[in-house]
């Protein structure tokens, strides 16, 4: 019987991280960033929604979406960005719901389904347990200012985008605090994942 955890936190808060501390244990990981990729590749139907959108600018020299330019657009633009969902959420829940099949029918044990907007896209339904990842605030600023040089007010808006961080832990049923040392988060995704795999389908 196959158990999907739905990682998800505010951004720059580690997820990717933690999601890679449960593959390296053997849990399979789904992520619906790479799917949101896999959606709009040149030629898609879904990139050519954006495009009609958004307009040709958010194309690169080779047809793929530019996504630093469709971000500058959105991120400022409460509509737009309910635009740019209305278009790519039900392509990606389409191609997730397909993927988390594949992975019932062949019993992998734990899957861990990361997704950036679990319960601002409404894909809790997709999982069976959610995990949330936090970050101290003041330490997720500063990560996401060098991670992707941006300015203090271009953190603040990306930020603005998502779900406080407290909404989400709210409902969350696990939380992993990822403000301190590596090993620290390492040790608790290791808890947890054995926790999940002996408890997790009581």
């Amino acid at each position: 019987m196959t158990l999907v955890l739905g990682l998800t936190g505010g951004i720059a808060s580690g997820k990717s991280s933690v999601a890679a501390m449960f593959a390296r244990l053997g849990a399979v990981v789904v992520s619906a960033d790479q799917l949101a990729r896999e959606v709009v590749a040149p030629g898609s139907a879904t990139l050519r929604a954006l495009t009609a959108a958004f307009g040709p600018t958010i194309l690169g020299p080779a047809g793929e979406l530019d996504r630093e330019t469709l971000g500058r657009l959105v991120f400022a633009d409460p509509a737009a960005r309910e635009r740019l969902n209305a278009l790519t959420h039900p392509a990606i829940a389409r191609l997730a719901e397909a993927r988390l099949r594949e992975l019932h029918a062949r019993n992998v044990p734990l899957v861990v389904y990361e997704a950036p907007l679990l319960f601002e896209a409404g894909a809790e339904g997709r999982v069976d347990r959610v995990l949330v990842v936090t970050i101290d605030p003041a330490a997720q600023r500063a990560r996401l200012k060098s991670r992707d040089q941006l300015d203090a007010t271009a953190v603040e808006s990306r930020i603005a985008a998502q779900w406080p961080q407290a909404d989400k832990v709210a409902r969350a049923d696990f939380v992993i605090d990822n403000s301190g040392p590596l090993e620290d988060t390492c040790r608790q995704v290791s808890a947890l994942y054995h926790w999940l795999l002996s408890n997790g389908q009581r």
